[in-house]
């Protein structure tokens, strides 16, 4: 049986259940309207496990196709979102464990940007705009993203995909716990240790970066020399 399609201003007033019973019916609709509802958290979730941003939209396209297969077994006994936070955890490490068997070696550099997709940075830039942020802040604001999400792929595996769920997606104790699976003590455990090795790191590089600030060598220590030497001789 396929529900009648949703009207436009309807959508956002669905609940979890009346959502799921719709998409469940093959309201078109309804499953854009889903998707678009969770799409950021399910793939910061994926990427968490993954750290890779191809493989984690690959995560993310097959729990949703999993859900839907399944969404008639969904009666609200939890959150929707928690209830596809787990889906596409285990749909993760499903292709973790591909991953393995196949013994690829996935390369890691903290020197890379493995979060900075395309697709995110232009809707970044368009955010941007509309705000008339300043170039300045606009690129200070970026760098000092990408050394926050170097530093959370370095996390240890449990600990990233916790605090993931915890900070970046502030989802509370219990629904990141029904997600991954474990006690609720566990969740508090893991976040807390990301948040101080993600400190700890994020010290180091501050201090490495402190040593070089306002660099002076190389072309404007000769632009000075040169100045001064040009206004000397004119003096003379």
């Amino acid at each position: 049986m396929k529900a009648t399609s949703l009207a436009p201003g309807a959508a956002d007033a669905l609940d979890d259940v009346e959502l799921a019973r719709r998409v469940g019916c093959r309201d078109e609709r309804a499953f854009e309207l889903l998707m678009r509802r969770h799409n950021q958290m399910l793939y910061r979730i994926a990427r968490s496990i993954l750290r890779d941003d191809a493989e984690a939209e690959d995560a993310v396209q097959n729990a949703y196709l999993a859900a839907f297969r399944n969404i008639a077994g969904f009666r609200g006994g939890a959150r929707l979102s928690t209830w596809l936070g787990r889906i596409v955890i285990n749909e993760s490490y499903g292709l973790l464990r591909k991953r393995k068997r196949a013994g690829v070696v996935l390369p890691f550099s903290p020197q890379s940007d493995p979060w900075d997709a395309g697709e995110r940075d232009a809707e970044e830039d368009a955010m941007t705009d509309a705000s008339s942020e300043q170039p300045d802040a606009a690129a200070s604001r970026g760098e000092v993203r990408r050394l926050l999400e170097r530093n959370i792929d370095a996390l240890p595996d449990q600990f990233r995909t916790a605090f993931i769920l915890r900070e970046v997606e502030e989802m509370s104790v219990d629904d990141a716990a029904a997600c991954l699976g474990v006690p609720a003590a566990t969740v508090r455990t893991r976040t807390f240790r990301a948040r101080a090795l993600l400190r700890e790191a994020m010290a180091r590089e501050v201090d490495v970066a402190t040593v070089h600030a306002f660099g002076f060598a190389g072309d404007r220590c000769d632009r000075i020399v040169a100045g001064v030497l040009a206004r000397w001789r004119e003096q003379g």
